[in-house]
C-alpha cells in the first residue's frame, strides 16, 4: 500500500531533527530550494539559435577597470535566465513518502507501510486493525472436538462450506451446521456409510440441498439434507480382485476418494478423484430411491493398476493433488452445461469437459521455474464468470471471465477461460474454449491451498501455514500473516502413492521433488469473502477487514494523521482497494470515501489544536504533519475552498501559519495550486518577507494566477519588500503594462552606488534584473516564468519596449500623466536617447548580451517579412512602425563614442557588431570605414580577459568583411596575439614560413604544428624550392621549440617529410640531452616508447645517430642498453665512441655483448672478471661494516642490489662462454687423445680459448663465494656477540650464501651441459640390439658421455687454486665443498617434483578407473528383436544365476593369467560410437532353446545374442558385433 504524495519543505537538518523526535511517523527528506538569482548561462536561447561563441563560456573574474562598473568584464555571449525557468527543477518534495520497513512474519504488509519500524530494534509495531478478524466457532468446536464428540463421531477429517457448514469425521459421519452453529443434521448413523471408513472428501450441491461424501474405502454417498436418514445415492467401488472382468468403471476398493464435486445444478451428476490418480464422472438416472437408480461412471483420468499377469511396462506413480469442478456464477454461460473439471497431478494440469462426453479441453505441464527438489504440492480453485456491478461502456466487460488459479509447489498461475459460442447458423458446432495463462507469481515456499476470497482477491496458504492476500490484477501481495497459532489440520495423503517418485530421486533431474507436502485443501475453504479453517482443536471463521474498519481503528487509536493519509490513499486508489472492499470504479470509490475523509479532517483539526504539547517544537512538528496530510487529501479531492477556509482558519486561530504556508509552498511551485484568496496571499507575503525568504516568495507569486489577486495590495507589498521579479510578473500578467516595471527598475539604477561593494549594495541585484526582463520581453516570453506569450501580446510588448527604450527624448509615463521619466538625479540636461544611455552606462556588457539574444527574434526583421500588411505569424499589424536591426545599430554607433564611454564599454559593442553581421547579412549593412573601425577596436582590447572573445569576433567579422590590404593588418594582429587570425591570413597569402612560425608561437594549439609541417612539405602541395627552403630554415631555427613541444613527434614528422634535416635538428638540440634522447628514440626504436616491440629502424639513419643514442641511453635508460645492443647487427655500431660511456654508466653487460660480437672475446671476459671483482669488493666491504653501521635498512637494500648484479653478470659470463664453446666446436677427438687429455698433465697454456674462458669464470665465482664466506663467518661471530648484548638487527647472511651458491651451481651446470657429448644414432642402435630380448618397459636409454674438456678445466682450476688462494688442503677442501654443496638442493627439488607427479598421475588413473566401473545402463528392459524381458524386474532369477557363474569363471581366468597383460575382453575403453559392442556377452542359460547371452552396446540398445546374430548384427569379417538399429 502506498500513500498519496505528502508535501513538506525545509532543510535536511530540520527534517532529521523532526524525524528523530517523532520516529513513529514517516518523514520525507527534501533538498532545499535553489537560491534566487538571475544568472547568465550558455544554454541555447529559446529562439533556437546556436551559440556563436563556443570558446567563451568560462566566466572570468578580475578587478574592474572602472570604479563605477557594477560587474567585472564578462564573456560576450550570455543567455539570460531568471529564477523561474520554463521547465523548473524537481520539486523540493518527494513524489511519494518513504514508507519502508522490514518484513516480518508477525506483521502485515499494510502495517509495515503505515508504521515505521522503531529505531531501538523493538518488535515491528502492529497495525491497530486486524487484517483478518478471526472468530472461533465455539459451539461447533464444543460439539465436534469435545471428548464426547470425538468418541461418538470420531475426529474431523475434512470441511466444506456453502449455505451450511459440513464436517466429515474419521468414523464416517457428516455433521451439518448452520451459521448459528446449530447442528442441523448428523448424516450416516444406521447406514452403510459408517462402515466405509473415514470421510475423506465433501461436496455441497449448487442449491445447498444435497451433500456428498467420499470415503477412505472408495465408496461415495450423497444425502438430501431434508432426508438425512438414508442416502440419496450410493456409488460403490470396484472389487480389486475382479478388475480384469469389470464391466463398468469406478474407483477401486481401498482407494480413498480425496476429491468430490457436483456438476452444475444437478444432484445426480458428480465428479470424483482418488489417491491412486484416477478420476471419474458419475451420472445417475432418475428413479424412485437409491436402489432403483443406476449410476453410469466414466473414467476421465488415470489407469487401473496392472495385474500380476501383465507384462506391460510399470507405470509412473501418480495421484490427483488438486481437483475441482467449475461452479455456477450469477450469469448464464456456455460452460454451465459442459461440466468442466480441473485436475492437477504431479506432472500435468488437465481440464476436462464431462458433458455430453468426457473430453480433454486443455493441458499444461508443470512450469520450468518450479524450484528444483522442492516440496511437491498442488492446489487449484475456480472463480466463475459473474455479472459486473459497475461495467464500463464496453458491453464485453459487463461479464467477467472465468478464472482458474492453480499452483505447483511455489509457482502460482492464473488462467483465463473464454467461451466462444458458435453462430446460430452453425448450431451443431460445439462451444470453443480459449485458455490463456495471464499472470504468474512465485512464493518463497510451497503453496498448499488457494481460495478466491472475492473476484479479485486471492487467499494463498503456504506449507509453513502462512497466509498471503494477493490482488488478482497485479498479483501484488497486500497482506501476509502467520496462521501457525491456528494449528490447521493437515494430513499426509499423497506420499504413500508417490513414494517411488521420491525414493528414485535423481539429483541431476530438476523436475523431481525431494518431499511430498501434506494436504491442507480439505481444511481451508472460502465462501462469500469469508475464510473457514479446520484446525486440530477448533473451527474458525475469518473476515478481511474493510476500508471503513481500518480507518475507524486508526481514529480510535488516536492516530488521526495516519487515518487521513490512509483515507487519501483509498480515495486516490493507491492502496489495496480491492482487498479492503472498495470498488475499482473511481467515481463510486470517490463517493464512498470523500464524505468520511472530510469528516476525519474536521475532527482532526479540532482535536489537534485542543491538544497540549510538551514544547513548541513538538507542536510545530505535529501540526506540520497534519498540514501535509490535509493538503494531500483535500487537493486530491479538489476541495480548495475547504482548504483555504476551514483548514486555514483553524491554523490561523491556532497561530500556526508557518506549517500551513511551508506545506503550501511546494504545491505552488509545482503549479498544483494556482489560485489563493487575497487574505491568504497577504498573510503569505507578510510571513515570507518577514522571515527574509523573499527569493522563495517571488517564485511562489510568479506561479500564481493573477485573476484572484488584489493588485494594489500585492504591488504595494512587492515594492515594500523589494520583490521586483514578482512586481514585474503582476504588472505584466494582470494589467499588461510592460513599461511601468521598466521605469521602476530605471529608478533603482539611478540609486545604485557604484562605490559600494556589490554584495553590500541593496539595489544592485534588483537593478540587474532589467537585462533578463528585457531579454525575455524582446523574445516574446513572460518574465520570470519563461512561458511564451500569445502573438498579439508579444507584439504589443515588444513594440512598447523598443519605442520606450530607444526613444531619443524623455517620455511621459503613464501617457498623459504629465510626469516625465528623467535619468539624471542632478536635474542636469538629459542626453540623447536618455534611457538607452542610462542602461549602457550601468552595464554595457550585459546590455549587449541581452541585445544579442533579442536580435534573434523575427520582430526586428521589419518590412522584409511583411506581406500585404500581415506579419509572418498571420496577425495584421497595420502600418505600425517597428525598429530594425540596422536602426538599432545606427543608434548605438552614434551613442557609443570614445567621448561618452570608456573603451571597456565600446569593445562589447564592437563584439556585438562582429558577431551579428555574419548572422544577419541581409538586415545589417555597414560601410567599410565602420567595419575597419570595429576591426581595429577589437585588436586593441583593454585586458587579456576578453582576448579570446575579441579574436573570435575578428574571425566572425573577417568571414564577411574583406579588408583592402589584409597584409597591412598583420602587425595589428601580431600585437594583439590573434594567432588563429594570423594563420588564416598567412594561409590565404601562401606565406608558409610565417604560418609555421605562427603555429610555434600559438601556445594554445602547439600540437597542430606537426600537422602544419606535414601539410606544407607534402609533395602535392606544390611549393617552390624557395618556399621549401624558407620552411626548412624555420624548422632548424626553431628546432628547440619544436622539441620542447614533443621531441618524438618532431623526429617522426621530420623523418617522413624532411629526412635531410635530421642531422641539423639533432645538432641544434646539442644543449638539451633529454630532447636529443627522445628525438633519437623515436627514430631508432619507434615502437619502444609505446609497446614492447623490438623493431629497429637503423638502416636509413645518418652516421653517428646509433652511437649517440647508445651514449644517451646509458644516462636515461641504462637497463635497456644490453637488450638494445643485442638486437644490432655487426657493423651497426662502432665501439670506440660507445665503450667509455658504457663503462662510465656501469653497463658492463652491454659492453661484453658488443666486444664479443666484434670478436674480442678474451677482452670481454677480462672486463667482466674485473667488474665482478669490483662487485666482490663492494659486497665484502658492506658485509664487513654491517655490524657497525646504524642504517640497517639501507645496508640490507644495498646488499640485495649487489647480489642481483652479481647474479646477472655471472649469467652474462655463462652466455659468453657458451657462445664461444658452440662457435669453436671442431671434429671429435679419438678415444686415445681424449684419455690422454683427461688424465695427462694439463697446463693452462694447453687449454683452448673457450676452456680458458670457462676457467676464468669458474675461478672468479669460486673466489667470490670463498671470500664472501670468510667475511660472513666473521659477521656471524660478531652478531652472536651482539645478540648477547641485545642488538639483534643484522643483514640476512644466509640469503647471501645461498645466492652465491646458486651462482656457482649455475656455472658448473652450464659447463657440464656445454661439454657433454650427446649419444649418436649408431650408439643407440647398438644398445637396442643388446637389449632387444629384454621387456619393453625395462628398456633404458644410453647416457651422454662427458667431454674431457670438463676434466681439463676442473684440473686446471684446482691447480690454480692450489697456487693462488688455497695453498693448504683444508682450504681447498672448503672450496670444493662450496662448489658441490649447491647440487644437494637441486636433487631435493627433483625428488619432490617426482613425488608430486606420481601423486597427480595416480589420482587421474583412479578417476578413470572409477568411471569405467560405472558401466552402461540399457535404454529399455526388453530385447530389441523378440521384445521379451531380458533385464530388470521381472526378468527372472536365471539371469542372476548365469551372471554369478560368469563371474566365477572370470575370476578363475584372472588367477590363471595373472602374469599376462590384459587382453581385449574387459579392458577395452568404452567408446561413445553406437557401433561398438564393448560389453562382454552374458550367458543366461546353457540350454540351446534359451536366448542365451545378452549384448549391450554403447548406444544402450539391448539384444539377445541369438536374436542379434539372426538379425544381421555380425560385424564384417567376423570381427565383432554391430548394433543393427544404429547401423
Amino acid at each position: 500500500m502506498t500513500f498519496a504524495r505528502v508535501r513538506s519543505r525545509g532543510t535536511q537538518q530540520e527534517e532529521e531533527e523532526t524525524a528523530s523526535e517523532l520516529s513513529f511517523r514517516p518523514r520525507v527528506e527534501r533538498p532545499g530550494s535553489p537560491d534566487s538569482a538571475s544568472i547568465p548561462d550558455d544554454t541555447p536561447s529559446i529562439q533556437g539559435s546556436r551559440l556563436s561563441s563556443p570558446g567563451s563560456s568560462i566566466p572570468v573574474s578580475h578587478n574592474s577597470l572602472r570604479p563605477h562598473r557594477p560587474t567585472s568584464l564578462q564573456p560576450f555571449e550570455r543567455r539570460f535566465s531568471s529564477r523561474l525557468s520554463p521547465s523548473p527543477l524537481a520539486s523540493p518534495r518527494a513524489s511519494s513518502p518513504a514508507f519502508l520497513s522490514a518484513h516480518s512474519r508477525q506483521s502485515s504488509l499494510s502495517s509495515n507501510l503505515v508504521f515505521q519500524q522503531q529505531p531501538d530494534g523493538a518488535d515491528t509495531p502492529q497495525a491497530p486493525w486486524e487484517v483478518v478478524r478471526w472468530t472461533k466457532l465455539k459451539k461447533i468446536t464444543g460439539q465436534v472436538f469435545s471428548e464426547v464428540g470425538k468418541r461418538n463421531f470420531g475426529r474431523p477429517t475434512c470441511l466444506n462450506v456453502a449455505a451450511s457448514l459440513a464436517i466429515g469425521t474419521s468414523k464416517g459421519f457428516i455433521l451439518v451446521f448452520d451459521y448459528q452453529q446449530v447442528l442441523k443434521s448428523i448424516i450416516g448413523p444406521g447406514t452403510k456409510a459408517v462402515e466405509c471408513g473415514a470421510v475423506t472428501s465433501l461436496a455441497i450441491s449448487a442449491d445447498h440441498s444435497t451433500v456428498a461424501g467420499g470415503h477412505a474405502t472408495g465408496h461415495i454417498f450423497t444425502w438430501e439434507l431434508a432426508k438425512p436418514a438414508k442416502p440419496f445415492l450410493h456409488i460403490p467401488p470396484l472389487d480389486r480382485a475382479s478388475l480384469e472382468e469389470r464391466k463398468s468403471d469406478g474407483h477401486i476398493s481401498g482407494a480413498a476418494v480425496l476429491h468430490l464435486g457436483f456438476l452444475g445444478t444437478r444432484h445426480t451428476a458428480l465428479v470424483s478423484a482418488d489417491d491412486a490418480g484416477m478420476a471419474f464422472s458419475h451420472l445417475a438416472t432418475r428413479g424412485l430411491g437409491a436402489i432403483a437408480r443406476s449410476v453410469k461412471t466414466t473414467r476421465i483420468l488415470g489407469r487401473y493398476p496392472l495385474s500380476a499377469k501383465s507384462t506391460e511396462k510399470p507405470r509412473k506413480a501418480s495421484s490427483v493433488l488438486a481437483f475441482a469442478p467449475l461452479p455456477l456464477g450469477n450469469v448464464e454461460q456456455p460452460t454451465d452445461d459442459m461440466g468442466l473439471t480441473a485436475l492437477l497431478t504431479p506432472y500435468l494440469l488437465v481440464i476436462v469437459s464431462t458433458t455430453p462426453l468426457a473430453q480433454t479441453q486443455h493441458k499444461a505441464t508443470r512450469p520450468k521455474d518450479v524450484a528444483p527438489h522442492s516440496a511437491l504440492s498442488g492446489c487449484l480453485a475456480w472463480f466463475p464468470a459473474v455479472k459486473l456491478k459497475n461495467p464500463s461502456n464496453a458491453p464485453a466487460r459487463a461479464v467477467s471471465k472465468t478464472k482458474l488459479v492453480y499452483c505447483w509447489s511455489n509457482v502460482l498461475t492464473i488462467l483465463d477461460v473464454e467461451a466462444v459460442t458458435a453462430p446460430p447458423s452453425e448450431k451443431e458446432k460445439p462451444t470453443e474454449l480459449i485458455f490463456k495463462p495471464r499472470s504468474r507469481w512465485k512464493a518463497e515456499e510451497a503453496v498448499v491451498a488457494v481460495q478466491w476470497l472475492s473476484r479479485s482477491v486471492l487467499g494463498v496458504l503456504t506449507i509453513s501455514q502462512r497466509l498471503f492476500i494477493l490482488e488478482d490484477n497485479t498479483l501484488r501481495m497486500t497482506d501476509s500473516f502467520d496462521l501457525l497459532q491456528k494449528h490447521i489440520y493437515h494430513s499426509d495423503l499423497f506420499s504413500r502413492q508417490l513414494r517411488p517418485v521420491i525414493e528414485q530421486l535423481d539429483e541431476e533431474d530438476n523436475s523431481m521433488h525431494g518431499v511430498v507436502a501434506d494436504a491442507f485443501y480439505m481444511s481451508f475453504r472460502a465462501y462469500k469473502g469469508r475464510m473457514f479453517l479446520l484446525g486440530f482443536n477448533d473451527v474458525s471463521i475469518g473476515t478481511l477487514s474493510n476500508w471503513a474498519d481500518r480507518l475507524m481503528a486508526l481514529m480510535e487509536d488516536g492516530d488521526f494523521i495516519a487515518a487521513i493519509g490512509l483515507a487519501t490513499s483509498y480515495y486516490v486508489g493507491d492502496a489495496d482497494k480491492l482487498t479492503v472492499g472498495l470498488p475499482e470504479d473511481d467515481k463510486a470509490r470517490h463517493t464512498l470515501v470523500q464524505e468520511k475523509l472530510l469528516d476525519m479532517i474536521t475532527a482532526s483539526l479540532k482535536y489537534s489544536f485542543a491538544r497540549k504539547d510538551p514544547d513548541d517544537h513538538a507542536r510545530e512538528a505535529r501540526l506540520k504533519e497534519l498540514a501535509e496530510v490535509c493538503f494531500t487529501g483535500l487537493i486530491s479531492m479538489k476541495e480548495l475552498d475547504f482548504l483555504f477556509e476551514e483548514v486555514y482558519d483553524a491554523f490561523e486561530e491556532g497561530s500556526a501559519e508557518k506549517p500551513f504556508f511551508e506545506t503550501l509552498e511546494p504545491y505552488i511551485l509545482d503549479n498544483e495550486v494556482t489560485n489563493i484568496p487575497p487574505n491568504v496571499l497577504k498573510d503569505l507575503i507578510t510571513f515570507y518577507a518577514s522571515a527574509n525568504r523573499g527569493g522563495r516568495l517571488e517564485e511562489m507569486i510568479c506561479r500564481l494566477s493573477t485573476d484572484t489577486m488584489d493588485i494594489n495590495q500585492v504591488t504595494m507589498l512587492c515594492q515594500q519588500y523589494v520583490l521586483y521579479d514578482a512586481l514585474v510578473y503582476v504588472w505584466t500578467r494582470a494589467i499588461g503594462d510592460f513599461i511601468t516595471p521598466l521605469t521602476n527598475i530605471l529608478e533603482l539604477i539611478k540609486l545604485v552606488d557604484f562605490d559600494v561593494d556589490e554584495t553590500e549594495n541593496i539595489y544592485m541585484t534588483s537593478a540587474k534584473k532589467i537585462f533578463p526582463y528585457l531579454a525575455y520581453t524582446f523574445t516574446g516570453r513572460v518574465y520570470p516564468g519563461g512561458t511564451f506569450m500569445d502573438d498579439d501580446q508579444a507584439y504589443s510588448a515588444k513594440k512598447d519596449m523598443y519605442r520606450f527604450l530607444f526613444s531619443g527624448r524623455n517620455l511621459q509615463w503613464p501617457p498623459g500623466s504629465g510626469e516625465l521619466i528623467l535619468t539624471r538625479t542632478d536635474k542636469g540636461p538629459e542626453p540623447a536617447f536618455p534611457y538607452l544611455s542610462l542602461i549602457l552606462d550601468f552595464d554595457a556588457s550585459s546590455f549587449m548580451s541581452m541585445l544579442n539574444e533579442a536580435f534573434e527574434d523575427s520582430f526586428l526583421n521589419g518590412d522584409q517579412e511583411t506581406v500585404n500588411g500581415t506579419q509572418a505569424n498571420g496577425t495584421s499589424r497595420g502600418a505600425a512602425l517597428t525598429p530594425t536591426r540596422q536602426y538599432i545599430i545606427n543608434i548605438l554607433f552614434g551613442i557609443l563614442t570614445s567621448e561618452n564611454f570608456d573603451p571597456e564599454d565600446i569593445i562589447y559593442f564592437y563584439m556585438f557588431i562582429a558577431r551579428n553581421l555574419p548572422k544577419y547579412p541581409q538586415h545589417i549593412m555597414l560601410p567599410g570605414t565602420s567595419l575597419h573601425q570595429v576591426l581595429v577596436g577589437l585588436c586593441n582590447y583593454p585586458t587579456d580577459t576578453i582576448k579570446e572573445d575579441c579574436q573570435l569576433s575578428v574571425e566572425y567579422l573577417l568571414s564577411m568583411y574583406q579588408p583592402p590590404n589584409p597584409q597591412s593588418l598583420v602587425p595589428l594582429f601580431e600585437n594583439a596575439g590573434f594567432h588563429r587570425v594570423l594563420k588564416s591570413v598567412y594561409r590565404s597569402g601562401q606565406q608558409w614560413a610565417k604560418l609555421l612560425e605562427t603555429y610555434l608561437d600559438d601556445s594554445e594549439d602547439e600540437e597542430a604544428v606537426f600537422g602544419c609541417i606535414s601539410d606544407v612539405l607534402r609533395p602535392s602541395k606544390g611549393l617552390i624550392k624557395k618556399q621549401i627552403n624558407e620552411v626548412k630554415a624555420v624548422i632548424v631555427w626553431r628546432a628547440i621549440d619544436l622539441a620542447a613541444i614533443d621531441a618524438a613527434q618532431t623526429a617522426t614528422t621530420l623523418k617522413q617529410c624532411a629526412p635531410d634535416l635530421l642531422t641539423s635538428v639533432l645538432d641544434a638540440l646539442e644543449d638539451d640531452a633529454d630532447d636529443q634522447y627522445h628525438f633519437l628514440e623515436a627514430l631508432v626504436e619507434p615502437g619502444h616508447a609505446d609497446s614492447d616491440t623490438e623493431a629497429l629502424a637503423v638502416d636509413d639513419l645518418p652516421a653517428g645517430f646509433i652511437e649517440r643514442y647508445v651514449q644517451l641511453m646509458c644516462s636515461y635508460n641504462s637497463s635497456h642498453v644490453a637488450d638494445f645492443v643485442s638486437l644490432l647487427k655487426s657493423g651497426d655500431l662502432r665501439l670506440d665512441p660507445v665503450l667509455p660511456a658504457l663503462e662510465k654508466s656501469g653497463v658492463i653487460d652491454a659492453a661484453v655483448v658488443l666486444m664479443a660480437r666484434d670478436g674480442l672475446v678474451r677482452d670481454a671476459m677480462d672486463r667482466l672478471v674485473r667488474h665482478l671483482g669490483t662487485l666482490e669488493t663492494a659486497l665484502t666491504g658492506l658485509i664487513g661494516a654491517a655490524a657497525e653501521t646504524p642504517d640497517f635498512a639501507n645496508t640490507e637494500e644495498a646488499v640485495r642490489d649487489l647480489l642481483e648484479d652479481i647474479n646477472k653478470y655471472v649469467k652474462v659470463g655463462i652466455w659468453l662462454c657458451q657462445g664461444q664453446t658452440k662457435s669453436t666446436g671442431g671434429a671429435p677427438e679419438s678415444l686415445a687423445d681424449r684419455r690422454k687429455s683427461a688424465y695427462g698433465e694439463i697446463r693452462e697454456s694447453d687449454l683452448v680459448l673457450d676452456e680458458l674462458l670457462w676457467l676464468d669464470l669458474i675461478d672468479t665465482v669460486v673466489r667470490l663465494i670463498r671470500d664472501t664466506s670468510t667475511v660472513v663467518q666473521d659477521l656471524d661471530a660478531a652478531n652472536a656477540a651482539a645478540q648477547d648484548v641485545g642488538q639483534l638487527d643484522t643483514i640476512d647472511t644466509a640469503r647471501i650464501v645461498t645466492t652465491l651458491r646458486s651462482s656457482v651451481q649455475h656455472t658448473f651446470s652450464a659447463l657440464l651441459a656445454s661439454t657433454t657429448i650427446p649419444p649418436t644414432k649408431q650408439d643407440t642402435a647398438s644398445v637396442s640390439q643388446y637389449t632387444s630380448s629384454r621387456p619393453p618397459l625395462r628398456h633404458t636409454q644410453s647416457q651422454a658421455q662427458s667431454n674431457p674438456s670438463f676434466l681439463r678445466i676442473l684440473r686446471c682450476f684446482l691447480t690454480r687454486a692450489t697456487h693462488t688462494y688455497s695453498p693448504s688442503l683444508s682450504h681447498l677442501r672448503s672450496v670444493l665443498a662450496e662448489i658441490f654443496a649447491a647440487y644437494t638442493f637441486e636433487e631435493t627439488i627433483l625428488s619432490l617434483a617426482n613425488r608430486f607427479l606420481d601423486k597427480e598421475g595416480f589420482e587421474h588413473v583412479h578417476e578413470i578407473t572409477e568411471l569405467r566401473k560405472r558401466g552402461w545402463r540399457p535404454r529399455g528392459q526388453v530385447c530389441e528383436v523378440c521384445k521379451k524381458r531380458a533385464w530388470g524386474p521381472g526378468a527372472g532369477g536365471k539371469v542372476w544365476d548365469a551372471w554369478e557363474k560368469a563371474e566365477e569363471e572370470r575370476s578363475r581366468r584372472r588367477l590363471d593369467e595373472s602374469s599376462v597383460s590384459d587382453d581385449e575382453g574387459s579392458g577395452k575403453s568404452k567408446g561413445k560410437r553406437p557401433s561398438q559392442s564393448d560389453v562382454e556377452a552374458l550367458p543366461v542359460d546353457d540350454e540351446a532353446d534359451k536366448p542365451g547371452a545378452l549384448v549391450l552396446f554403447a548406444c544402450r540398445h539391448l539384444w539377445h545374442r541369438k536374436c542379434l546374430e539372426g538379425d544381421g548384427g555380425e560385424g564384417q569379417g567376423g570381427g565383432g558385433l554391430n548394433c543393427a538399429i544404429c547401423n
